[in-house]
């Protein structure tokens, strides 16, 4: 009990006896000393005594996928600095391969009684997976907001970036170096932005479906990019359009590795503009994603809901930007 008071004291910044009035509801504590203390109870992982249990605390998750992508730290600093900003404690739940799934990071987050979830990156954007623990949100009436497109029944509001935009964008770009045949590699099959993706190249493009040679599929890994992207240049493809830029960098591995040269033989566009493609080699042409307009409005958004000012349940477009570098070069022969 000492080392309870102890370190929730040190969070809060106030004393233990402070901390000690507030844990058995005596008053002379002000209401925002009173959240501190209770905010950090819940961030220190102990249990509310059984009376404050039904109180949610000013504390929100933001569930993401991984870290290893630079673009998810990128949002995780926007959208931690904008919820302290607006006086609310992050709650980071980072998954990893074979750790604690996105289920249990639900369970973790309704245990702490946060105020709303922001996710990113989850399973809500792949139309073939469980969304059980998303319902369980609906279900308790907590704020969610999703980063980027998920499927559309589960009505949570959208902060996105226009995948549509982002392909246009990319596909101009190569077209005017002269590239004719124009491949991407995407997400898997029910990953809903890479479904967008390929119906604007559909569109863009005037495909039909002759033309689903010159699309592969991966999870997003360098090594699965490299498997599809091989197959892309072993057919032809001099330009080459990803849904990720961690699918980018995997794509010129394989061209690397059938003795092609990017960009001189093989263009390559990325999409997120991720920390550090000043640096690869060569420097990466990527559409970059909107990260600090996008995680702002996704904490208005959620903050609305929490203080109860309605949902919007439209979703948000937020236009990306091509970024020329020098994976991208006229096409052999021009």
């Amino acid at each position: 009990m000492t080392k309870r008071l102890t370190e929730v004291a040190k969070k809060a910044g106030v004393s233990e006896a402070t901390v000690s009035r507030v844990l058995n509801g005596r008053d002379g504590v002000s209401e925002a000393t009173r959240t501190a203390v209770l905010t950090a109870l819940d961030v220190l992982g102990y249990e509310r005594p059984t009376k404050l249990r039904g109180e949610r605390a000013r504390l929100v998750g933001l569930v993401l996928p991984e870290l290893q992508n630079p673009i998810f730290p990128a949002l995780a600093e926007v959208v931690t600095g904008t919820l302290a900003q607006r006086g609310y404690t992050p709650a980071l739940c980072a998954r990893t391969i074979g750790g604690v799934s996105e289920m249990d990071y639900v369970e973790m987050l309704l245990d702490h009684q946060v105020s709303g979830v922001i996710f990113a990156g989850g399973s809500y954007a792949l139309a073939d997976a469980r969304h059980d623990h998303y319902r369980r949100l609906t279900d308790r009436g907590l704020p969610v907001v999703l980063v980027n497109a998920g499927v559309d029944e589960l009505g949570f509001p959208r902060v996105s970036t226009d995948d549509a935009v982002a392909v246009e964008q990319a596909y101009g770009h190569l077209r005017s170096l002269g590239h004719e045949r124009i491949g991407m590699v995407l997400g898997p099959e029910g990953h809903v932005p890479s479904r967008r993706k390929l119906d604007a190249m559909i569109q863009v493009a005037g495909w039909d479906e002759g033309d689903a040679e010159c699309v592969e599929r991966s999870s997003f890994s360098m090594e699965g990019a490299r498997v599809a992207a091989t197959k892309l240049v072993e057919r032809g493809v001099t330009g080459i359009i990803c849904a990720s830029d961690v699918l980018a960098l995997g794509t010129i591995r394989a061209a690397r590795r059938l003795g092609r040269s990017v960009p001189a033989d093989v263009s390559v566009v990325g999409f997120d503009d991720s920390a550090f493609m000043t640096c690869t080699d060569p420097p990466l042409t990527t559409v970059r994603q909107p990260i600090e307009t996008m995680g702002q409005a996704a904490v208005d958004l959620l903050v609305t809901q929490i203080e109860g000012a309605g949902v919007l349940q439209d979703e948000l477009l937020f236009e990306p930007e091509l970024v020329v570098r020098g994976s991208t070069a006229p096409a052999p022969g021009r």
